[in-house]
């Protein structure tokens, strides 16, 4: 049976320099970073005094296997042990069998079938409900297999396939994947100029993602992706922090505020010498006015006739 609150609750990130992580991550997103209450080994990030993400060392079994610095995904479960035992049955390895988090709860790291790895995370109190983490906007499994991938997921969370697309001949179906009519991420085959083993990848929820990756340069990081327009409208971005640690951003389609309408500028009295009447609609009254004599046009003179030569009178000779 699977799982009624199998829905994205906490992202940590795991880091061979803390202070450096904490550091790039506060400024890139907006964070605050602070000690974990009674686990000082442990960083909380926050924002406007919501815990957001968490922070730990890299642990020292994850190293020595070459794992790199990465950012994990908790799932939420009612039973951490029952979830681990369900994920062995389908094919899944345990990396870390479930514990106690005292006083937060319980939780056991996990591997699927295809190489992925993520978490699960079984709360003291009720398990969540409501929408997934607003700080994480998006899961992205990139792995081998995704209709096997989708298969296991599907078992053991009970997510569903939803809307899906083409992205050509190297990469295939992009196919999205959710919980209820609820859009939680995408999976999709990695390609073979991606380097690593397959794996899960949070978007970290920020206002502009262009931007971001302008920071993320600032800061020492490497953008390897974007950013990009994706469909939909909005933005994304996919970079490597200091210690490097994969990891990507996402902003929504920007708001394109409507243009203001032009201010009308007051009048003037040079203005208004200048500004022209509006041509009056003729009335019946107007009309009767006398329209302004038209300019006579002098009449063309009327060339003088010409003027017969009087006849010469013969003058008879004096007789």
């Amino acid at each position: 049976m699977s799982d009624a609150k199998s829905r994205f609750v906490w992202h940590e990130l795991l880091t061979t320099d803390t202070k450096a992580g904490g550091g790039f991550f506060s400024k890139l997103a907006g964070w605050k970073t602070e000690a974990a209450p009674n686990m000082p080994e442990y960083t909380l990030f926050k924002a406007g005094g919501r815990q957001v993400a968490g922070m730990m060392a890299l642990p020292h079994e994850a190293a020595a296997m070459h794992v790199p610095p990465n950012w994990l995904s908790y799932v939420s479960t009612s039973s951490a042990d029952d979830t681990s035992r369900k994920a062995e049955a389908l094919g899944g390895k345990v990396l870390k069998a479930p514990a106690d988090i005292p006083t937060y709860g319980r939780f056991a790291v996990l591997q699927d079938p295809q190489g992925a790895a993520f978490a699960v995370f079984q709360p003291a109190g009720a398990p969540p409900d409501g929408p997934p983490t607003v700080d994480f906007s998006w899961h992205e499994l990139a792995t081998t297999d995704w209709r096997a991938a989708l298969s296991f997921y599907g078992s053991l969370f009970g997510w569903e396939a939803t809307d899906s697309m083409d992205m050509g001949p190297e990469l295939g179906t992009y196919q999205m994947y959710g919980w209820k009519g609820e859009t939680l991420g995408g999976i999709f085959n990695k390609s073979k100029q991606m380097p690593g083993p397959p794996n899960w990848l949070p978007y970290i929820k920020v206002k502009d993602a262009k931007t971001t990756a302008v920071l993320v340069k600032k800061l020492g990081g490497k953008i390897v992706n974007g950013p990009m327009e994706v469909p939909g409208g909005s933005w994304i971005a996919q970079g490597l922090d200091l210690q490097g640690a994969f990891f990507a951003v996402h902003s929504d389609k920007p708001v394109v505020a409507a243009k203001p309408a032009a201010k009308k500028k007051p009048a003037t009295a040079k203005a208004a010498a200048k500004k022209k009447p509006a041509a009056k609609k003729k009335t019946a009254a107007a009309s009767k006015k006398k329209a302004a004599p038209k300019k006579k046009v002098a009449p063309k003179k009327t060339a003088a006739p010409k003027r017969k030569p009087a006849k010469k009178v013969k003058r008879g000779k004096k007789r």
